[in-house]
């Protein structure tokens, strides 16, 4: 997480340095700039053309800020119109979200199935133990059992969302 924010960071610093050599360029001229993938998965802004980097784009800005479609112009004629479509770092930033949602979503899953797993084996009886920290079992007394329950349940009631007993 901490890398994903180091490289957004490092895109706003370069395209942040892209805008202000468009702002002091003439009217009539665009500047080119390459977009690339390195070695690592970071992204890289160059003027210059990449020797080695995976996914090289070109990026043409016009003069006024505007990001224009290589070779040509990108059809607003409004600065402040905005365009519906993402860019490839935000769709890279969305898709990077979801899996994150998604691998948070299994992981709450696990745990869920585990707390039931737990509940499912304290309701069944019988002698339960825990291990100490010499790895000797200590066996639960009828009390802690019960104790060791309610707290279960309480943990699939707070993070699973629906109550198992």
């Amino acid at each position: 997480m901490a890398y994903a924010s180091k490289i957004n960071t490092a895109t706003k610093l370069l395209m942040s340095t892209a805008y202000v050599l468009m702002l002091s360029m003439n009217a009539s001229h665009a500047i080119q700039v390459y977009k690339s993938v390195g070695a690592h998965g970071e992204v890289k802004y160059s003027q210059h053309a990449p020797q080695n980097g995976k996914n090289i784009e070109l990026i043409e800005f016009r003069s006024d800020g505007r990001q224009s479609n290589a070779g040509q112009l990108a059809g607003k004629t409004d600065a402040n119109q905005s365009t519906n479509t993402q860019s490839a770092e935000e769709q890279r930033v969305a898709a990077l979200e979801a899996r994150i949602k998604e691998q948070e979503a299994q992981a709450n899953a696990q745990r869920c199935q585990s707390l039931r797993n737990n509940l499912t084996n304290l309701n069944v009886g019988g002698r339960i133990y825990e291990m100490d920290a010499n790895g000797k079992r200590q066996y639960l007394d009828g009390r802690e059992i019960e104790l060791k329950r309610e707290r279960v349940q309480q943990a699939i009631d707070q993070y699973c969302g629906n109550s198992t007993t």
